[in-house]
């Protein structure tokens, strides 16, 4: 089933589909695909900075999530996952592990640490299968720095 995913680096415009992600989002409660998308168009976040990224996820031909890392605003020389979303038809599939471990990729040579915020106690153990420990400050709720050991 991996096989069936693959990942794509978002520039210029967002990607299609980007607003049936955005909808099915908000109808869950997540705020976060609406600021994506605003500060996306209005030029405000645009995960150019070196090393950042933001990655669209599809399944087969279907966008089935998203999800980016940008420098940490509140932790120096820290990067930040965020604005990780999968459509709820499309989770257990490996789709936000293969996200995640892609973007923890780019931090490898950095020898960094991340952090997320995992939004909702539900999350907390998708990151912390991850490797992400428990780290509640600093507007984020976990860390990951195995790069530093």
């Amino acid at each position: 089933m991996n096989s069936q995913i693959h990942l794509t680096p978002v520039f210029g415009d967002s990607p299609p589909d980007i607003d049936l992600l955005r909808a099915e989002a908000a109808r869950e409660g997540y705020r976060f695909l609406e600021r994506l998308v605003t500060e996306w168009i209005s030029r405000r976040e645009r995960f150019a900075h070196e090393g950042e990224a933001l990655l669209a996820a599809y399944f087969g031909s279907e966008l089935a999530g998203i999800g980016g890392m940008t420098i940490d605003p509140a932790v120096t020389g820290a990067w930040r996952m965020r604005r990780f979303y999968v459509r709820a038809s499309f989770r257990r599939l490996g789709i936000g592990r293969k996200l995640a471990l892609s973007l923890l990729e780019r931090s490898r040579p950095l020898r960094c640490q991340v952090t997320v915020n995992a939004g909702t106690p539900d999350a907390s153990p998708f990151w912390e299968a991850l490797g992400f420990m428990p780290d509640p400050r600093n507007g984020h709720t976990h860390i990951f720095h195995p790069w530093n050991s």
